[in-house]
Protein backbone atom coordinates (compact mmCIF):
# COMPACT_ATOMS: atom_id res chain seq x y z
CA UNK A 1 0.00 0.00 0.00
CA UNK A 2 1.39 3.24 -1.19
CA UNK A 3 1.80 6.31 1.17
CA UNK A 4 -1.78 8.13 -0.55
CA UNK A 5 -3.62 4.91 -0.15
CA UNK A 6 -2.18 4.59 3.78
CA UNK A 7 -3.52 8.07 4.55
CA UNK A 8 -6.69 7.88 2.56
CA UNK A 9 -7.28 4.57 4.62
CA UNK A 10 -6.63 6.23 8.15
CA UNK A 11 -8.77 9.26 6.96
CA UNK A 12 -11.65 6.93 6.24
CA UNK A 13 -10.96 5.15 9.74
CA UNK A 14 -11.05 7.89 12.29
CA UNK A 15 -13.91 9.61 9.74
CA UNK A 16 -15.72 6.14 11.27
CA UNK A 17 -14.73 6.07 14.50
CA UNK A 18 -15.54 9.91 14.81
CA UNK A 19 -19.44 8.83 14.01
CA UNK A 20 -19.73 5.92 16.03
CA UNK A 21 -17.71 7.84 19.24
CA UNK A 22 -20.18 10.76 18.81
CA UNK A 23 -23.16 8.17 18.67
CA UNK A 24 -21.99 6.60 21.12
CA UNK A 25 -21.40 10.10 23.24
CA UNK A 26 -24.88 10.97 23.21
CA UNK A 27 -26.13 6.92 23.65
CA UNK A 28 -24.30 6.73 27.03
CA UNK A 29 -25.44 8.17 30.68
CA UNK A 30 -27.36 8.47 33.11
CA UNK A 31 -29.99 7.11 30.96
CA UNK A 32 -29.12 4.96 28.40
CA UNK A 33 -30.78 5.47 24.92
CA UNK A 34 -30.44 2.96 21.98
CA UNK A 35 -28.47 3.70 19.07
CA UNK A 36 -31.48 3.35 16.79
CA UNK A 37 -33.37 5.97 18.63
CA UNK A 38 -30.51 7.94 18.29
CA UNK A 39 -30.17 8.12 15.01
CA UNK A 40 -33.93 8.38 14.65
CA UNK A 41 -33.90 11.76 16.48
CA UNK A 42 -30.29 12.80 14.67
CA UNK A 43 -32.35 12.44 11.67
CA UNK A 44 -35.38 14.46 11.88
CA UNK A 45 -37.70 10.96 13.43
CA UNK A 46 -38.85 10.71 17.08
CA UNK A 47 -36.84 8.62 19.95
CA UNK A 48 -39.84 5.85 21.40
CA UNK A 49 -39.79 7.94 23.98
CA UNK A 50 -40.94 11.87 24.52
CA UNK A 51 -38.28 12.24 27.36
CA UNK A 52 -35.46 10.23 25.29
CA UNK A 53 -36.17 12.74 22.85
CA UNK A 54 -36.06 16.19 25.01
CA UNK A 55 -32.40 14.53 26.55
CA UNK A 56 -30.67 13.69 23.04
CA UNK A 57 -31.93 17.32 21.97
CA UNK A 58 -31.24 19.54 24.62
CA UNK A 59 -28.31 17.79 26.12
CA UNK A 60 -26.60 15.43 24.86
CA UNK A 61 -26.33 16.52 21.25
CA UNK A 62 -25.30 19.76 22.30
CA UNK A 63 -22.50 18.70 24.48
CA UNK A 64 -21.35 16.00 21.83
CA UNK A 65 -20.74 18.68 19.11
CA UNK A 66 -19.37 20.59 22.27
CA UNK A 67 -17.01 18.32 22.46
CA UNK A 68 -16.20 17.58 19.17
CA UNK A 69 -15.23 21.43 18.40
CA UNK A 70 -12.79 21.45 21.33
CA UNK A 71 -11.13 18.63 20.29
CA UNK A 72 -10.69 20.36 16.53
CA UNK A 73 -10.05 23.66 17.85
CA UNK A 74 -7.17 22.77 20.66
CA UNK A 75 -5.58 20.08 18.60
CA UNK A 76 -5.07 22.73 15.65
CA UNK A 77 -3.93 25.16 18.19
CA UNK A 78 -1.19 22.55 19.47
CA UNK A 79 0.10 21.76 16.03
CA UNK A 80 0.47 25.24 15.28
CA UNK A 81 2.38 26.48 18.35
CA UNK A 82 4.85 22.99 18.53
CA UNK A 83 5.63 24.03 15.01
CA UNK A 84 5.97 27.73 15.49
CA UNK A 85 8.31 27.32 18.10
CA UNK A 86 9.40 24.36 17.21
CA UNK A 87 8.83 22.95 20.85
CA UNK A 88 7.47 19.39 21.13
CA UNK A 89 5.95 20.65 24.25
CA UNK A 90 4.59 23.26 23.21
CA UNK A 91 0.92 23.69 23.75
CA UNK A 92 -2.20 26.25 22.89
CA UNK A 93 -1.88 27.14 26.53
CA UNK A 94 1.93 28.39 25.81
CA UNK A 95 0.22 32.20 25.07
CA UNK A 96 -1.08 32.10 28.92
CA UNK A 97 -4.67 32.56 27.33
CA UNK A 98 -5.63 30.03 29.52
CA UNK A 99 -3.98 31.93 31.99
CA UNK A 100 -6.20 35.59 31.02
CA UNK A 101 -9.27 33.29 30.84
CA UNK A 102 -8.64 32.03 34.51
CA UNK A 103 -8.23 35.34 36.07
CA UNK A 104 -10.85 37.43 34.22
CA UNK A 105 -13.01 34.30 36.00
CA UNK A 106 -11.28 34.51 38.59
CA UNK A 107 -12.03 38.30 39.05
CA UNK A 108 -15.66 37.77 38.89
CA UNK A 109 -15.81 34.52 41.30
CA UNK A 110 -13.03 35.42 43.97
CA UNK A 111 -13.61 39.05 43.83
CA UNK A 112 -17.37 39.29 43.63
CA UNK A 113 -17.09 40.35 47.39
CA UNK A 114 -15.61 43.42 46.76
CA UNK A 115 -17.95 44.18 43.67
CA UNK A 116 -21.41 46.03 43.99
CA UNK A 117 -24.78 44.08 44.78
CA UNK A 118 -26.62 44.72 41.71
CA UNK A 119 -23.79 43.93 39.94
CA UNK A 120 -23.02 40.43 41.49
CA UNK A 121 -25.46 38.41 39.66
CA UNK A 122 -24.96 39.70 36.27
CA UNK A 123 -21.42 38.50 36.50
CA UNK A 124 -21.80 35.23 38.30
CA UNK A 125 -24.40 34.04 35.68
CA UNK A 126 -22.90 31.44 32.84
CA UNK A 127 -23.00 34.96 30.13
CA UNK A 128 -20.95 36.88 32.83
CA UNK A 129 -18.50 34.10 33.53
CA UNK A 130 -18.34 33.66 29.69
CA UNK A 131 -17.83 37.58 29.15
CA UNK A 132 -15.14 37.40 31.86
CA UNK A 133 -12.99 34.64 30.13
CA UNK A 134 -13.59 36.20 27.32
CA UNK A 135 -12.36 39.43 28.29
CA UNK A 136 -9.28 37.97 29.60
CA UNK A 137 -8.26 36.45 27.26
CA UNK A 138 -8.42 39.08 25.02
CA UNK A 139 -6.46 41.46 27.42
CA UNK A 140 -3.15 38.56 27.47
CA UNK A 141 -3.80 38.43 23.70
CA UNK A 142 -2.96 41.98 23.54
CA UNK A 143 -0.09 42.39 24.77
CA UNK A 144 0.93 38.89 23.47
CA UNK A 145 0.28 40.60 19.85
CA UNK A 146 2.19 44.01 21.22
CA UNK A 147 5.15 41.49 22.02
CA UNK A 148 5.22 39.83 18.66
CA UNK A 149 5.41 42.92 17.04
CA UNK A 150 8.27 43.98 18.85
CA UNK A 151 10.15 41.22 19.24
CA UNK A 152 11.93 39.28 16.71
CA UNK A 153 13.12 36.08 18.36
CA UNK A 154 10.24 33.92 18.20
CA UNK A 155 11.15 31.63 21.32
CA UNK A 156 11.26 35.12 23.23
CA UNK A 157 7.29 34.98 22.81
CA UNK A 158 7.15 31.59 24.19
CA UNK A 159 9.33 33.03 27.38
CA UNK A 160 6.54 36.14 27.57
CA UNK A 161 4.00 33.60 27.55
CA UNK A 162 4.97 31.24 30.17
CA UNK A 163 5.78 34.64 32.55
CA UNK A 164 2.36 36.40 31.73
CA UNK A 165 1.19 32.17 32.99
CA UNK A 166 3.05 33.22 36.05
CA UNK A 167 2.03 36.89 36.55
CA UNK A 168 -1.79 35.97 36.39
CA UNK A 169 -0.84 32.92 38.30
CA UNK A 170 0.03 34.66 41.12
CA UNK A 171 -2.60 37.06 41.03
CA UNK A 172 -5.17 34.29 41.13
CA UNK A 173 -3.04 32.50 44.27
CA UNK A 174 -3.80 36.35 46.07
CA UNK A 175 -7.48 36.10 45.19
CA UNK A 176 -7.87 32.88 46.42
CA UNK A 177 -6.61 33.03 49.86
CA UNK A 178 -9.02 35.84 49.93
CA UNK A 179 -11.56 33.96 49.23
CA UNK A 180 -14.75 32.46 50.84
CA UNK A 181 -14.98 28.67 50.79
CA UNK A 182 -17.94 28.83 48.28
CA UNK A 183 -16.13 31.21 45.83
CA UNK A 184 -13.66 28.74 45.77
CA UNK A 185 -15.81 25.77 45.00
CA UNK A 186 -17.83 27.74 42.60
CA UNK A 187 -14.08 28.40 40.52
CA UNK A 188 -12.84 25.02 41.30
CA UNK A 189 -15.21 23.87 39.52
CA UNK A 190 -14.93 26.13 36.19
CA UNK A 191 -11.31 25.62 36.53
CA UNK A 192 -12.11 21.45 36.45
CA UNK A 193 -14.03 21.90 32.82
CA UNK A 194 -17.34 21.23 31.47
CA UNK A 195 -18.58 20.46 28.01
CA UNK A 196 -22.31 20.79 29.06
CA UNK A 197 -24.71 23.43 29.52
CA UNK A 198 -24.30 25.34 26.54
CA UNK A 199 -27.15 26.61 24.88
CA UNK A 200 -27.67 26.59 21.59
CA UNK A 201 -27.35 29.98 20.74
CA UNK A 202 -23.72 29.78 22.42
CA UNK A 203 -22.94 26.67 20.72
CA UNK A 204 -23.25 28.47 17.64
CA UNK A 205 -21.39 31.13 18.21
CA UNK A 206 -18.50 28.78 19.44
CA UNK A 207 -18.60 27.23 15.97
CA UNK A 208 -18.37 30.09 14.18
CA UNK A 209 -15.26 31.35 15.79
CA UNK A 210 -13.34 28.02 15.42
CA UNK A 211 -14.50 27.57 11.69
CA UNK A 212 -12.83 31.70 11.71
CA UNK A 213 -9.69 29.81 13.57
CA UNK A 214 -9.43 26.96 11.51
CA UNK A 215 -10.05 28.83 8.49
CA UNK A 216 -7.09 31.28 9.23
CA UNK A 217 -5.26 28.37 10.26
CA UNK A 218 -5.20 26.42 6.52
CA UNK A 219 -4.01 29.64 5.36
CA UNK A 220 -0.52 28.83 7.23
CA UNK A 221 0.00 25.17 6.25
CA UNK A 222 2.34 26.03 3.59
CA UNK A 223 4.36 27.64 5.95
CA UNK A 224 4.50 25.90 8.53
CA UNK A 225 6.05 22.48 6.32
CA UNK A 226 8.80 25.82 5.97
CA UNK A 227 9.37 26.80 9.53
CA UNK A 228 9.92 22.80 10.61
CA UNK A 229 13.46 23.50 8.86
CA UNK A 230 13.94 27.34 10.93
CA UNK A 231 12.91 30.60 10.43
CA UNK A 232 15.81 31.34 7.72
CA UNK A 233 14.78 28.16 5.75
CA UNK A 234 11.12 29.68 5.79
CA UNK A 235 12.55 33.19 5.10
CA UNK A 236 15.14 32.14 2.34
CA UNK A 237 11.47 30.89 0.27
CA UNK A 238 10.02 34.07 0.19
CA UNK A 239 7.81 33.60 3.22
CA UNK A 240 6.78 36.41 5.02
CA UNK A 241 7.26 35.29 8.83
CA UNK A 242 6.27 38.44 10.87
CA UNK A 243 3.14 38.15 8.91
CA UNK A 244 3.10 34.31 8.84
CA UNK A 245 4.12 34.30 12.84
CA UNK A 246 1.02 36.92 13.40
CA UNK A 247 -1.55 34.86 11.57
CA UNK A 248 -0.74 31.50 13.68
CA UNK A 249 -0.63 33.44 17.13
CA UNK A 250 -4.42 34.95 16.01
CA UNK A 251 -5.45 31.74 14.94
CA UNK A 252 -4.67 29.71 17.86
CA UNK A 253 -6.14 32.81 20.14
CA UNK A 254 -9.52 32.31 18.27
CA UNK A 255 -9.43 28.78 19.28
CA UNK A 256 -8.28 28.39 22.93
CA UNK A 257 -9.90 31.58 24.10
CA UNK A 258 -13.17 30.63 22.95
CA UNK A 259 -13.06 27.26 24.25
CA UNK A 260 -11.58 27.95 27.40
CA UNK A 261 -14.59 31.00 27.49
CA UNK A 262 -17.16 28.51 27.22
CA UNK A 263 -15.91 25.29 27.81
CA UNK A 264 -13.03 25.84 30.77
CA UNK A 265 -9.58 25.61 30.34
CA UNK A 266 -8.92 21.79 28.95
CA UNK A 267 -5.67 20.42 29.48
CA UNK A 268 -3.38 18.14 27.50
CA UNK A 269 -5.66 17.60 23.95
CA UNK A 270 -3.65 20.67 22.76
CA UNK A 271 0.07 19.02 23.69
CA UNK A 272 -1.15 15.16 22.77
CA UNK A 273 -2.95 14.94 19.76
CA UNK A 274 -0.42 16.46 17.17
CA UNK A 275 2.09 13.97 17.77
CA UNK A 276 -0.52 10.94 18.06
CA UNK A 277 -1.61 12.30 14.52
CA UNK A 278 2.11 12.09 13.45
CA UNK A 279 2.78 8.51 14.98
CA UNK A 280 -0.61 7.18 13.15
CA UNK A 281 0.35 9.44 9.79
CA UNK A 282 4.56 8.98 9.96
CA UNK A 283 4.66 12.61 8.23
CA UNK A 284 5.71 15.89 8.89
CA UNK A 285 3.46 17.47 5.86
CA UNK A 286 0.85 20.07 7.54
CA UNK A 287 -1.15 19.45 4.68
CA UNK A 288 -2.17 16.11 5.67
CA UNK A 289 -1.76 16.64 9.41
CA UNK A 290 -3.96 19.18 9.73
CA UNK A 291 -6.61 16.95 9.08
CA UNK A 292 -5.32 13.96 10.57
CA UNK A 293 -5.09 16.25 13.61
CA UNK A 294 -8.24 18.01 13.79
CA UNK A 295 -9.94 14.25 13.26
CA UNK A 296 -7.67 12.69 15.98
CA UNK A 297 -8.21 15.43 18.70
CA UNK A 298 -12.36 15.29 17.83
CA UNK A 299 -11.96 11.53 18.16
CA UNK A 300 -10.03 11.42 21.69
CA UNK A 301 -12.30 14.30 23.30
CA UNK A 302 -15.62 12.19 22.16
CA UNK A 303 -13.66 9.04 23.48
CA UNK A 304 -12.83 11.04 26.95
CA UNK A 305 -16.60 12.76 27.35
CA UNK A 306 -17.63 9.44 27.02
CA UNK A 307 -15.84 8.67 30.29
CA UNK A 308 -17.00 11.64 32.13
CA UNK A 309 -20.30 10.35 32.12
CA UNK A 310 -19.87 7.43 34.33
CA UNK A 311 -22.88 4.95 32.31
CA UNK A 312 -25.49 4.29 34.50
CA UNK A 313 -24.72 6.73 37.01
CA UNK A 314 -25.80 10.66 37.32
CA UNK A 315 -22.09 11.54 38.38
CA UNK A 316 -20.42 13.60 35.64
CA UNK A 317 -16.67 13.81 36.09
CA UNK A 318 -14.91 16.75 35.07
CA UNK A 319 -13.49 16.93 31.51
CA UNK A 320 -10.09 18.22 32.63
CA UNK A 321 -9.63 15.22 35.18
CA UNK A 322 -10.25 12.71 32.02
CA UNK A 323 -7.96 13.97 29.57
CA UNK A 324 -5.43 14.73 32.40
CA UNK A 325 -5.79 11.04 33.49
CA UNK A 326 -5.54 9.75 29.59
CA UNK A 327 -2.86 12.64 28.42
CA UNK A 328 -0.29 12.53 31.04
CA UNK A 329 0.71 8.92 30.23
CA UNK A 330 0.90 9.37 26.80
CA UNK A 331 3.05 12.51 27.28
CA UNK A 332 5.58 9.84 29.39
CA UNK A 333 5.45 7.59 26.62
CA UNK A 334 5.96 9.53 23.86
CA UNK A 335 9.20 11.35 26.17
CA UNK A 336 10.56 7.75 26.59
CA UNK A 337 10.41 7.08 22.87
CA UNK A 338 12.36 10.64 22.23
CA UNK A 339 15.58 8.20 21.36
CA UNK A 340 13.77 6.39 19.12
CA UNK A 341 13.17 9.04 16.86
CA UNK A 342 9.21 9.22 17.21
CA UNK A 343 9.33 12.37 19.57
CA UNK A 344 9.90 14.92 17.52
Amino acid sequence: MNTTNRHITLFVALGIALVLLFMANISLGAVKIPLSDVAQSLTGGEASKTSWQYIILNYRLPKAITALLAGMGLSIGGLMMQTLFRNPLAGPDVLALNSGASLGVAFVILASGILPAAMVGLFLSAYGIVLAATAGSFIVLLAVLAVAQRVRDTMAILIIGLMFSSFTGAIVGVLTYFSTAEQLQKYTFWAMGSLGNLPWNNIILLAVVIAIGLALALLTIKPLDALLLGERYAKSLGINFKRTRFIIIMATSLLTGCITAFAGPIAFVGLVVPHIAKLIFKTSRHGILFLGTLLTGAVLMLFCDIFTQLPGSSFILPINAITSIIGAPVVIALLLSKRKGIFN
